[in-house]
């Protein structure tokens, strides 16, 4: 006697699924491992064709003992396939009299519990060795393989619903609008090296687990259940490889994965997951310069994406960046085509120097009309009022372009306005967060990025310092002239900070001094009250959390040693 079932037809074509669930709950209900490979649990049988090639033995795939195996052991395959006819002997097969074999068996209605009346009663998987013979009077195309030949059979009694539930692929296979649905041999063609990984898959495809455990193996597994599109499976994979310890060698192994697998909703947690790695171990790319220069492309936009890069200045990120592609991408038009697609998007122009854009603008690297949109983008960022450049920031951190977020530089940047005439003359402007302002006690620096004036460099700190008589410590502020060149300058300079209530800038210091290379002036205590009333949460200097800061330079005179 039949159950009741849903009045709906599970091969029907207007039938919807959504290939991370089944058509009754999660993909994860129900343990069928029972029915595994059990003809009285079963309506079709699955023939599956094991190639062979000069570049496929299961000893080869059995040897991968680790990521670096896999990886070197996938490299080859690449590889030895592009020597043969172009064609992957990984394919499966296409035809529709190789797909699905014509006994013109009746369909059992979808029930795993019907009988098989081709069966004496659940016998093992059937696995045969084809003779020579045999293979060569077989009428199907060889497709292009002259290097290889089916070496195995292996036949196995599948439920089409169950696997039909957890795959779009098979969902397809076994309901194509046509009267197939009632043929019950099923022919699929693999590779001898994705042999063990798709019994894992059908296994899993029926209890929800898998058996393997090392990270080669199931990436093997993640990949066939890509190419089956069991969504399921790969998350179950992915899962397991996140939570194994990664390594540099095991992340962008799993960035390059191929793009249909990085695409993945499922795969995302691990390629989300090695990014962070990578970021979080290349945090100073100064204190791993020869390593990161001999990673791949994926590992350096991993890294370049995180807001938390230790370097001193998106001057910095530029000048990395060009030199990567240089060394990697000799050929200058394979260069300008990474550059302009690919790594473009990892240098936050907006936080670029003036200085630095301009030689952007003339950079054989890069092509014309694409630096000239960069910069023109970043220099209209620049001139946006503080609160809409927020605006902007804001909006773009929800989405996976971080062009317009602020890094963590060593050296903070700054805006600045030059004049020419009457006198060389700039006004410098440097905003410090709360936090940051915080970090500095009780001797902490933190540095401005250059700033331009008479051609000469000078830079501006900030400290955390005791005050003349060390009584207390007190926020100060200092200008200093890069050490370059023996030029000495005569310099007026008054600082300025934004104070409640108006908001406006108040001078707070005023001085002049000659500056030779490497030397700095400046006032210990900016403010003249202790770094606890500075740091206050109702100090007067922290408008909105940030400390505004001015600083003017004029130069009085220009003498030559």
């Amino acid at each position: 006697m039949r159950g009741t079932t849903e009045n709906t037809d599970l091969f029907d074509p207007k039938t919807q699924m959504d290939p991370d669930f089944t058509r009754h709950g999660s993909s994860s209900d129900g343990d069928f491992g029972f029915a595994f490979n059990d003809s009285n649990f079963s309506d079709r049988l699955l023939r599956i064709e094991i190639m062979g090639g000069p570049s496929d033995s299961r000893s080869e795939v059995e040897g991968c003992t680790s990521i670096a195996d896999w990886a070197r052991h996938r490299k080859r395959r690449r590889e030895d396939i592009k020597k043969e006819s172009g064609v992957t002997i990984s394919d499966i097969v296409a035809c529709p009299e190789e797909q699905i074999l014509t006994d013109e068996q009746p369909d059992m209605d979808g029930c795993p519990g019907g009988e098989n009346p081709d069966d004496e009663g659940g016998e093992a998987m059937v696995e045969e060795a084809l003779s020579g013979d045999e293979e060569e009077t077989s009428s199907e195309p060889n497709w292009g393989m002259d290097c290889s030949t089916v070496v195995r059979v292996k036949e196995l009694h599948i439920s089409s619903p169950i696997l039909a539930a957890k795959s779009p692929f098979f969902y397809k296979l076994f309901s194509n609008g046509m009267r197939e649905s009632e043929q019950r041999h099923v022919t699929l063609r693999i590779n001898a090296s994705e042999e063990a990984a798709l019994m894992e898959l059908l296994n899993f495809m029926y209890s929800n687990a898998v058996s393997v455990t090392t990270a080669p193996a199931l990436l093997d597994v993640l990949m066939a259940a890509d190419k089956f599109e069991v969504a399921s499976c790969m998350r179950y994979c992915s899962r397991l490889l996140r939570n194994m310890p990664m390594t540099p060698e095991s992340a962008l192994l799993y960035l390059e994965l191929p793009s249909s697998v990085l695409m993945a909703k499922a795969v995302q947690p691990l390629t989300d997951a090695a990014k962070q790695f990578l970021a979080a171990r290349y945090k100073d790319i100064t204190k791993f310069h020869e390593e990161v220069m001999s990673l791949p492309l994926a590992g350096i936009e991993a890294i370049l994406s995180s807001d938390e890069l230790q370097i001193a200045s998106e001057d910095a990120v530029y000048d990395f960046i060009l030199k990567w592609a240089r060394a990697q991408y000799p050929c200058l038009e394979e260069r300008r085509e990474i550059l302009g697609s690919r790594l473009a998007l990892s240098i936050r122009f907006p936080f670029m120097t003036c200085r630095k854009l301009k030689k952007v603008l003339t950079c054989s690297d890069f092509e014309h009309e694409i630096a000239s949109k960069l910069v023109l983008e970043a220099l209209f960022f620049k001139a946006e009022a503080p609160h809409r450049q927020r605006s902007l920031a804001s909006e773009e951190s929800a989405s996976l372009n971080r062009r317009l977020i602020e890094r963590a530089y060593k050296y903070r940047p700054v805006k600045v306005v030059e004049f020419e005439l009457p006198r060389p003359q700039c006004v410098v402007y440097l905003d410090l967060k709360r936090e940051e302002c915080g970090g500095l006690f009780p001797s902490g620096r933190v540095y401005s990025q250059a700033f331009h004036l008479g051609g000469q460099g000078f830079f501006l700190s900030a400290h955390c310092n005791m005050d003349q008589q060390s009584s207390f410590h007190c926020f100060g502020l200092f200008l200093g002239m890069q050490e370059k060149g023996s030029v000495s300058f005569g310099v007026d300079y008054e600082f300025s900070a934004r104070s409640k209530p108006a908001e406006d800038f108040i001078s707070k210091y005023k001085g002049n001094y000659t500056f030779t290379g490497g030397k700095a002036v400046g006032y210990r205590n900016l403010f003249g009250v202790p770094w606890t009333s500075f740091i206050a949460e109702d100090s007067q200097y922290f408008i909105n959390g940030i400390l505004h800061l001015r600083a003017e330079l004029t130069i009085k005179r220009l003498e030559e040693d």
